[in-house]
């Protein structure tokens, strides 16, 4: 698809095989044993992630969005937190079937879909919630407004281990609280919580959003962690809500922990866990999640605060998955596994100026670009803009229409996700591997020419 190859976008689309080219063109040879491990047992899968879903065209953010912003060239769309793959059957189906019911009066909201909840999270975590202390919402967003909306006045402190999602600060935005971020530590390439700092600042918060796994840098919580966590926000007084919206997705050789599971029930209490299977399954546009706690004031306080109207399409689809969904999903996570094991090589061997650590968790890869930035002076124009037309921009976001104009791809600027984003990029790896290995190897290319 560069433009040395006489390739383009759409071209690549249409012709793109069904599996990804492991010799690519230009690229360091990808050694037997870990070819192996990305080519996880392809004769048993029954579902074709490999399959290029062409999106482009129907208004989706994460190919159009780019698009829009930095031109119709933008050959691979690596932003936006969705996935590009053809939607699991099972969502085709039951939406198929309730559009033959040619009536979209109002909703009542069916106990079979808060029943399909409760069994997701036994089934898949041996998690056990009450079925009376589930809210259903339209979005984890307006679930985490409603709860800063009851326990955050405006002005008040907002605690986060950051980097971290940037939409949370939009959230708080939103309710005017104050972010108060605690930089986590880098440590051999993986982050920790700097407790010493997390407690201090949880002197002065009302609330903490936890993220687990963590957005964008992928740490996947271990029960000490979070049990750590627990304690500080207990002792302080400090509200936990936990977004776990990312869970179903972990690598090899880890373990996603609810925080809802921990054993000390008062940190448990101290708490509310905002889920959906909008990241797991790509339904996003169908506006449907769910909040839950074992402490009942919690609950009504926020319940009182929660304004929910549910979109009919996207409760058919959440219960179809939650029901139906298992097999998909099963084959999807070890996809997704290779899609970071085959990142974290390509870049190592390809791509000297950036680095990546494999996540060990979600479907996005945390991005070191600090040497990208200082290669093409970022900083540079940073302050040039800044110095010509008083407009703020980041260094993290000139790297991004560098990569955009230069290597064709669309990544998201690490500036976005708070303290701890200077020098960084996050990368979104759910997408079929061919399109993983054309961006990577566009990437590899256009630093070679810088």
């Amino acid at each position: 698809m560069s433009r040395k190859r006489g390739l383009d976008r759409r071209a690549f689309l249409r012709n793109a095989g069904a599996t990804a080219l492991l010799g690519a063109v230009g690229a360091k040879p990808v050694a037997a044993a870990e070819a192996t491990a990305f080519d996880f047992a392809q004769e048993r899968q029954k579902f074709d992630f490999d399959e290029i879903y062409d999106r482009v065209g129907t208004d989706c953010t994460k190919w159009d969005g780019a698009i829009a912003q930095f031109g119709t060239e933008i050959e691979v769309g690596m932003g936006i937190a969705d996935q590009d793959f053809r939607a699991a059957p099972c969502i085709t189906r039951a939406l198929a079937e309730r559009c033959k019911h040619e009536n979209w009066g109002y909703l009542r909201r069916p106990a079979s879909y808060v029943e399909a909840i409760v069994d997701w999270n036994k089934r898949r975590y041996d998690l056990d919630i009450d079925p009376e202390s589930v809210v259903l919402t339209t979005g984890v967003h307006p679930a985490l407004i409603a709860a800063l909306h009851t326990f955050a006045p405006p002005g008040s402190r907002v605690l986060m281990a950051s980097p971290i999602y940037g939409g949370f600060y939009s959230d708080l935005r939103f309710t005017r609280t104050v972010p108060d971020d605690s930089p986590m530590k880098l440590v051999d390439g993986r982050y920790e919580i700097d407790f010493e700092d997390f407690e201090r600042r949880a002197r002065r918060a009302n609330v903490c959003i936890f993220c687990n796994p963590q957005n964008p840098t992928g740490n996947v919580w271990s029960p000490e962690d979070m049990t750590r966590v627990g304690e500080i926000c207990l002792r302080h007084r400090v509200v936990v809500l936990a977004d776990e919206i990312h869970c179903d997705f972990v690598t090899s050789g880890n373990n996603y922990t609810p925080f809802a599971s921990l054993p000390n029930r008062d940190i448990v209490a101290n708490s509310l866990t905002f889920k959906a299977a909008s990241k797991s399954f790509s339904l996003s546009a169908m506006k449907a999640a769910w909040y839950f706690s074992t402490n009942r004031d919690y609950l009504e306080r926020v319940r009182s605060n929660t304004k929910a109207d549910l979109n009919t399409l996207g409760v058919v689809a959440n219960q179809a998955v939650l029901t139906e969904g298992d097999d998909w999903l099963d084959e999807l996570i070890p996809y997704i596994d290779a899609n970071h094991a085959f990142a974290a090589t390509y870049i190592r061997d390809n791509i000297p100026l950036v680095d990546y650590t494999k996540a060990q968790g979600t479907y996005l890869a945390w991005l070191d670009v600090s040497g990208v930035v200082e290669r093409i002076g970022a900083k540079e124009e940073a302050a040039q803009v800044w110095e010509t037309t008083g407009r703020s921009v980041t260094p993290e976001s000139v790297v991004q229409r560098w990569l955009a104009e230069n290597a064709k791809v669309f990544l998201s600027p690490g500036s976005s996700y708070g303290t701890g984003g200077a020098g960084r990029m996050r990368m979104n790896v759910a997408t079929p591997r061919s399109l993983l290995e054309r961006g990577l190897e566009n990437i590899a290319e256009a630093l070679a020419r810088a």
